[in-house]
């Protein structure tokens, strides 16, 4: 098969070697010419997917598709396959650990202390006394699951469709996992019904003195909402990784907020070394004349 890869972010030399050693048969490419079989893309050129429309498959190189949704030249006829990659979903569980971690230590208001040189200790709690709520209960969110529970803590999940996971509490009513939830961490698509989802009467709903974790996309996060809910004490911190600009301009007033920790879109990336051997497989269902894993939705928009 003729297989190209597009990317104006991903670099060519760090994937193509990898790929054609687990896919000696086929052919590579970087230019969008001739018959194309497969297109692996992130951030494709422009007019890259115009000339799609005969391809067995898209595959994205990242697990958020909704750019290559939002493009009117992307070919509705072809499979679009969002990547699900190991590597990524262990980082993002490692991100999520941390800033979870952060807020229950109290270990954010430890390094503010520190500031003003004030020895005071607070509060210790167990896991078991917090409740962490996960928007997303997808891969990265099942993943995420999986080990914030071994240390102890009470799992809330809300997904659209109804899940069931063990030792996870999961629910299609948001009112009552934001209710029921310390730390709430968004790891949901990005689409109509989920921009601006994190908005002053959902962020209302968490339990007070309790923290937001955003490592999703930014447009979740209505931003005003969420630094008026700070500034009223009701949240106690958030932890912010995607923004609805990146880089997140530099007079953004939550680049100085006290209660803001920033990250520049760094919680997971998208990890060569294991994301090959997903998209290997996914390229060899297509020869087989198989559906491929993880094909996106286009009316739900992931």
């Amino acid at each position: 098969m003729r297989i190209l890869f597009s990317s104006r972010i991903e670099a060519p030399e760090r994937w193509l070697p990898l790929l054609q050693s687990l896919l000696p048969r086929d052919e590579f490419t970087v230019e969008c010419s001739g018959e194309i079989d497969v297109a692996i893309v992130a951030s494709p050129r422009p007019g890259t997917l115009g000339k799609l429309g005969n391809a067995k498959l898209i595959q994205s190189l990242w697990m958020g598709v909704e750019a290559l949704l939002a493009d009117p030249d992307l070919p509705r006829n072809v499979p679009l396959a969002r990547l699900v990659d190991p590597g990524m979903a262990a980082a993002m569980t490692e991100t999520v650990l941390a800033h979870t971690l952060d807020w229950h230590r109290r270990l954010y208001r430890y390094r503010e202390q520190q500031k003003s040189r004030t020895w005071k200790r607070f509060r210790q709690y167990m896991a078991s006394d917090h409740t962490v709520g996960i928007l997303g209960m997808g891969a990265l969110g099942t993943a995420a699951a999986a080990r914030l529970l071994p240390l102890g803590f009470n799992v809330v999940g809300w997904s659209r469709r109804p899940k069931a996971i063990r030792d996870v509490k999961c629910s299609t009513d948001l009112s009552w996992v934001l209710s029921e939830s310390h730390v709430v961490v968004c790891l949901l698509p990005l689409t109509a019904q989920t921009k601006g989802i994190l908005n002053a009467g959902n962020l209302k709903k968490i339990r007070e003195g309790g923290g937001l974790i955003n490592c999703a996309r930014g447009a979740h996060v209505a931003r005003d909402d969420l630094i008026a809910v700070l500034d009223s004490g009701h949240l106690a911190h958030a932890w912010l990784d995607v923004f609805e600009k990146e880089p997140l301009p530099a007079d953004d007033p939550l680049w100085a907020h006290p209660k803001v920790s920033i990250t520049p879109h760094a919680a997971a990336l998208t990890e060569p070394r294991t994301a090959v051997i997903e998209i290997a497989k996914n390229i060899e269902a297509v020869r087989r004349g198989e559906r491929p894993p993880h094909l996106v939705d286009f009316s739900a928009g992931y």
